[in-house]
């Protein structure tokens, strides 16, 4: 009865409103304003080792420099989708096909983590130098059918453990919305972005829930990364939209959506847009005049938000609209500048964090 008046009232689990972006979460254009960066075929993931910049693109492991090159240091077998760096310095590097292997700065191989044949890796992070933490977003759906998952209600994520020496793994849990990002605390609790439920959890080192450090964020949140004041980077590689929202409670148009209509023009959050006039969103609601309205609605956004050790926001960095550098998959602190991999931009950029007041 509850579920029926809340669809009929539009109240609850049926509501579709969408968080505000207000105080420190207010729209800039800082993301944009930025140098150019590195152009790279979607680059996803980065991690720092040795005072090095990583990052993947495609099946390539990255080595940036702050002089705007990149350096292909590992050619993994497929796809990567995720990187990992330990306390020692080797970096895990997971990739679809062909597993997690370990590699060494200079990118030589050490060995192959495991033979266990996980489809849809999405973060990792190492709780000691040989405990490898591991984000399966989805057992029903390939890494690259993220957005069918999302359509289909999807809630079938798992956190697993490895063991790099042995390869054995174990899994702690389940029944998870997406989780994308992930994070060791000090006292050794796991902190991890579920992308669908729009929200970060805590879980014991068993991966026993122990509640949220934050709840409806205004994107879907993606990996997150310590900072140098004890804080955190958190990526938001999507935003919500009513009109989102309003299509993930009809199942059956969804379902109509998914089996007629080509994926790249669903109702579903993008990492870039404005590239098709088929795209679900009329042109109206984006330009008058030729002009693109100042607070235009978009599927996809550029957003990186950095947190307290509390999860609090601090401060954050746009791409709105009108900008190219959308669809933030991950983002990490090296010094003081602060890089992110614009999935949807193609392009790996830097941010000089004095000049944004750290």
């Amino acid at each position: 009865m509850r579920d029926w008046a809340d669809r009929f009232l539009g109240r609850g689990s049926a509501a579709v409103t969408v968080p505000p972006l207000d105080g420190a979460l207010k729209p800039n254009t800082k993301l944009d304003e930025a140098p150019k960066g590195i152009d790279a075929d979607e680059p996803d993931d980065m991690v720092v080792v040795a005072g090095n910049t990583y990052c993947s693109a495609g099946n390539r492991l990255l080595q940036v420099d702050e002089n705007g090159g990149a350096t292909a240091v590992f050619d993994a077998p497929g796809t990567i989708t995720a990187l990992a760096a330990s306390p020692e310095g080797k970096i895990a590097v997971a990739s679809q096909p062909g597993g997690i292997h370990l590699v060494n700065g200079d990118g030589s191989a050490i060995a192959v983590a495991g033979e266990h044949d996980w489809q849809c890796i999405t973060a990792m992070a190492f709780v000691d130098d040989a405990t490898l933490l591991i984000c399966v977003g989805s057992t029903r759906h390939g890494i690259g059918e993220w957005q069918r998952d999302l359509l289909s209600s999807g809630k079938s994520g798992e956190i697993w453990t490895l063991d790099t020496g042995t390869g054995k793994a174990a899994r702690i849990a389940g029944g998870l919305a997406y989780p994308n990002g992930v994070v060791v605390e000090a006292d050794g609790n796991i902190v991890i972005s579920e992308s669908w439920a729009k929200h970060l959890v805590r879980l014991t080192p068993a991966g026993k829930l122990v509640g949220q450090v934050m709840e409806d964020l205004p994107g879907y949140p993606a990996r997150i990364s310590r900072n140098a004041r004890g804080g955190y980077w958190l990526s938001l590689f999507a935003p919500r939209s009513q009109l989102i929202e309003f299509v993930l409670r009809e199942p059956q148009y969804r379902k109509a959506m998914m089996a007629e209509v080509a994926p790249e023009f669903w109702i579903a959050p993008a990492l870039r847009s404005g590239l098709s006039f088929h795209e679900p969103m009329q042109g109206g609601a984006l330009k008058q005049m030729g002009i693109l309205k100042p607070w235009a609605p978009t599927r996809s956004y550029g957003l990186v938000i950095e947190l307290t050790p509390d999860f609090e926001p601090v401060r954050s960095l746009h791409s709105r609209a009108g900008g190219k550098r959308h669809g933030i998959t991950a983002t990490v602190e090296n010094g003081n500048r602060l890089w992110l991999a614009s999935k949807g931009g193609n392009e790996i950029v830097a941010i000089e964090l004095m000049r944004q007041g750290a």
